[in-house]
């Protein structure tokens, strides 16, 4: 099954001015999110930083879609998804500067973000199994990017949960590159969402930089994944920028003249104009929502910069319950280590 929803006007969606803008506001607050991660890892406040910035729409669209009680399984470059769905943008900032991934007391059902390439996949078609046999009413959203898909973790996670039914919805971000490697170099086949027909359910491609659009189709995967039919989901997105900050696009890429316009614009460029020509949005209304964004990232700024740095140590408690013999002793040297030499002169 393959659909891909243009514009329409409001009123022919099944949301209201309240909901329109309420996505707005969160592609505002995600693309300077993004702008001021950037800066910031530039000049060594944190580490590296996977850029998402093209991709906010797509992103936001799902986050709207999932449900409070949902299962939320994500990916390094799903920060504008996570941020929508309500996880702090200091947690963010802060586990980028080494500190255990979600330090605020949020309430949502967010797994950690997973780094190694498309290794979440499995766990979310397990997480939707163990739903099952508990009986429980949630759904799974798993996020990840199209180079995922060249990855064996893919098909076993898909596999898995058609044959077992698990309420998953995959929801795969193309953005057209897998850092260097352009979607054709990674599959031969004419879409991502066809790839689910061989695990026996339902493939569904949509415009990523509709946000309203990504909106609707996820919030209908979700309902058929908690009624037992898992579902792939290709958001058709583009990303502006490096694959991460330690890449350089300009070695392998120059302009793609061979993606259509709706592909490569700007999504918060895009999503504006159009709610202005809806009659929703005007000058007064943006200029008070920036100005409420800037002053949300200055507080998560302070927080990340106001918390106590970690203990070196501290990495080694999250691993087990009872820590390991060999764990033990690689803690027991680093704290000998850390006695004997200045770890202010090491950091620099």
């Amino acid at each position: 099954m393959k659909r891909i929803i243009g514009e329409r006007d409001l009123e022919e969606t099944p949301f209201s001015e309240e909901d329109a803008l309420a996505v707005y506001r969160d592609i505002v607050r995600t693309r300077r999110f993004d702008e001021r991660a950037v800066a910031l890892q530039r000049r060594g406040w944190m580490s590296g930083y996977p850029p998402y910035k093209g991709q906010e729409a797509s992103q936001v669209g799902a986050a709207h879609a999932i449900a409070d009680d949902d299962w939320l399984v994500p990916t390094y470059r799903s920060n504008a998804l996570q941020i929508a769905h309500g996880v702090p943008m200091s947690d963010i900032f802060l586990f980028r500067r080494g500190h255990p991934e979600f330090t605020s007391d949020h309430e949502y059902n967010v797994f950690p973000q997973a780094v190694p390439i498309a290794t979440q996949i499995p766990h979310a078609a397990g997480l939707g199994m163990a739903r099952n046999y508990r009986g429980d009413e949630q759904a799974v959203l798993c996020y990840f990017g199209d180079g995922a898909t060249s990855e064996g973790d893919f098909h076993e996670g898909l596999n898995f949960a058609g044959v077992f039914d698990a309420p998953v919805v995959f929801f795969c971000e193309n953005n057209d590159w897998a850092i260097s490697l352009p979607r054709e170099r990674q599959t031969a086949s004419a879409t991502i969402a066809q790839k689910a027909e061989a695990y026996g359910f339902d493939g569904v491609q949509v415009d990523g930089n509709d946000p309203l659009a990504v909106l609707e189709t996820t919030r209908e995967a979700l309902e058929d994944a908690r009624d037992g039919e898992p579902v792939l989901v290709e958001s058709l997105t583009y990303r502006q920028g490096a694959h991460t900050t330690s890449d350089d696009p300009t070695r392998y890429r120059s302009e793609r003249d061979d993606l259509p316009e709706w592909r490569t614009a700007d999504p918060l460029e895009r999503y504006e104009t159009y709610l202005r020509a809806q009659g929703v949005l005007d000058d007064d209304l943006v200029e008070t929502i920036r100005e409420d964004v800037e002053a949300e990232l200055e507080d998560a700024i302070e927080v990340a910069e106001t918390t106590p740095a970690p203990e070196p140590t501290d990495v080694f408690d999250p691993v087990y319950s009872d820590l390991s013999p060999r764990l033990t002793d690689q803690r027991d040297w680093l704290e000998g280590f850390l006695e004997t030499h200045d770890v202010q002169e090491l950091e620099h």
